[in-house]
């Protein structure tokens, strides 16, 4: 019996329709592969489709042409060189399985389908696939493989019918998406699996941004002793060739040297750049407009969009009005210089004297308020929409999560645009990411080296300047009482009470929560954005707009 197998995982960017090109890429790991002795080479889930596919997958053509890929791609196989694992959806009959197969020889030699689907978060498989059942290993080359789809290992009973049924290793294809400190929660699970089982597990993943969500990479194998052997690098796409061998206690891959694990920051950094960068290339925009304000938001979202896309393709612009202090626009013009953007100023003043001239006699009985603010908000968007409709370029929102929240925007002014890379991000993570960016070069960026924001940007008291001498504190609690609470509301779902018996002032979180209640009909109408936390806006949490709970809190 052979003692020795060689598998290469492939860690790859895949787009999510664009059948071809996945197949390119499948293509060029496969050699890659080939070239490093490779016997098996694996690729993610859905890898020839593109993950997470939604509702295309319902359409009879794409399931279709991806069924035609596979066959394609398992003809390659009879050239003698590896074999290969491949995800696709695949019609058996009247069901539709998010399925795996085994290429080799010039054939499918097998199919497994995902058992469980996951229906959470930003997940719903249950509404385009059928389940599959739990099923013995598939053989290849005198070896025993448990192949699993993705969730099929967060739960217990399919890693366990591998087992009893004669497998020697696990291994999990999958799209399994970033979130801040997920892979600890990644690997606490891998090992509940080994400890059940006494096999070795492979967690085979892919490295890519699909609109809002991200997936890290960091593929990882362990062996059956719980030790790491392998750690495949975050955010970055690769081909690792794994050398395993039989012995008396079963299969053991060879350790490899292990990297540093990644500073959080960087992390999020890195997940805020590859959802834009594969945003704007993958829907093919030339690149990116965005509102330098001199504010600490848009600074450091242009540095997101220069570091991932390069400073030729960033246009700034600064818009200032009466409001706008002397230090915005010394900061605003700093930050494009340190970073290299392209940079201009289109004062607003005109276009607030035009709408102030234009609702006069509608205004004439009330004094200013907040309308008044909102149309210096609206006149930006409008400025910028227009640039982006000119010219192409998307425009980047850059308004955060805490501002989200409470409805601290404006809809169609600040709002305005197609993406956004702080839309999951609180405004004190915004401080802790911008104080790293200037400490830091991220690995990557396509910038020249050099922090990327005037210091007094992230010293200074947040303003919208709107009004005279205005902060957002005149306004909103401290940010980190604020994020705080918001963070208990959100990805904990407490309740007031059990918030304000955490130490926080009740009226202050009453407060909070009926913000963050009646801003719920501004997020439905929020562009897409990175996610970064458990529980994003959007998919993730989905409020009615009409709801008359909130009316029982006193």
């Amino acid at each position: 019996m052979t003692q020795s197998l060689n598998i290469a995982i492939a860690q790859i960017n895949l787009h999510l329709g664009a059948i071809d090109k996945n197949l390119a890429k499948i293509r060029a790991a496969r050699a890659e592969g080939a070239r490093l002795g490779a016997d098996l080479v694996v690729t993610p889930e859905l890898s020839i489709a593109g993950y997470p596919p939604e509702d295309l997958v319902l359409k009879p053509a794409f399931v279709a042409a991806c069924e035609a890929a596979a066959e394609e791609l398992a003809r390659d196989t009879a050239d003698g060189g590896p074999g290969l694992i491949v995800g696709l959806p695949w019609r058996d009959g009247e069901r539709l399985h998010n399925a795996a197969f085994l290429l080799e020889g010039g054939r499918i030699v097998a199919k497994r389908a995902k058992v469980e689907l996951p229906n959470y978060g930003v997940f719903d498989e249950k509404r385009v696939f059928d389940a599959g059942m739990p099923s013995g290993p598939v053989p290849f080359r005198g070896f025993r493989i448990g192949l699993m789809i993705c969730e099929d290992w967060w739960l217990p009973h399919v890693s366990e019918t591998f087992a009893e049924t004669g497998a020697e290793m696990l291994l999990s294809i999958n799209g399994s998406p970033y979130e801040d400190g997920k892979q600890n929660v990644r690997v606490t699970l891998a090992v509940e699996r080994v400890v059940e089982t006494g096999l070795p597990y492979v967690f085979a993943a892919q490295v890519c941004g699909q609109d809002e969500v991200v997936f890290d990479g960091a593929s990882f194998i362990l062996n059956a002793d719980r030790t790491l052997a392998v750690q495949m690098p975050y955010f970055e796409e690769a081909v690792t060739l794994t050398r395993w061998t039989r012995t008396e206690a079963g299969l053991v891959c060879e350790p490899q040297p292990l990297p540093p694990e990644p500073d959080r920051f960087e992390l999020i950094y890195q997940a805020m750049m590859w959802g834009l960068r594969d945003y704007v290339n993958k829907n093919g925009f030339p690149g990116v407009v965005l509102g330098l304000s001199g504010g600490i938001d848009s600074a450091i979202s242009a540095a997101v969009a220069a570091d991932a896309l390069g400073p030729a393709r960033v246009r700034a612009v600064m818009l200032p009005s009466p409001y706008t202090s002397a230090h915005s626009l010394e900061d605003a013009a700093a930050c494009a210089e340190m970073l290299g953007i392209p940079y201009e100023t289109i004062p607003i003043s005109g276009a607030m004297q035009a709408f102030g001239a234009a609702l006069a006699p509608a205004f004439a009985q009330s004094q200013p308020d907040i309308t008044e603010e909102n149309i210096q908000s609206r006149s930006r968007g409008l400025i910028l929409m227009a640039i982006s409709n000119k010219f192409g370029p998307m425009l980047l929102t850059t308004g955060n999560k805490s501002e989200m929240s409470v409805g601290y925007a404006t809809l169609y002014g600040d709002m305005c645009g197609g993406y956004s890379v702080l839309k999951d991000i609180y405004k004190t993570t915004v401080f802790e990411l911008s104080r790293w960016r200037n400490e830091h070069h991220p690995k990557g960026a396509l910038t020249r080296p050099g922090t990327a924001m005037p210091e007094r940007i992230i010293t200074k008291p947040p303003s919208a300047e709107l009004r005279e001498n205005q902060t957002d504190q005149d306004s909103l609690p401290p940010y980190d009482v604020l994020d705080a609470i918001l963070e208990n509301l959100i990805e904990h779902e407490r309740s007031a009470d059990e918030i304000v018996a955490l130490g926080y002032d009740r009226p202050t979180v009453l407060r909070v929560i009926k913000l963050l209640d009646r801003a719920e009909y501004k997020r439905r109408q929020a562009p897409p954005g990175v996610k970064i936390t458990a529980k994003a806006f959007g998919r993730d949490r989905r409020y009615p707009l009409t709801n008359g709970f909130t009316n029982l809190i006193r």
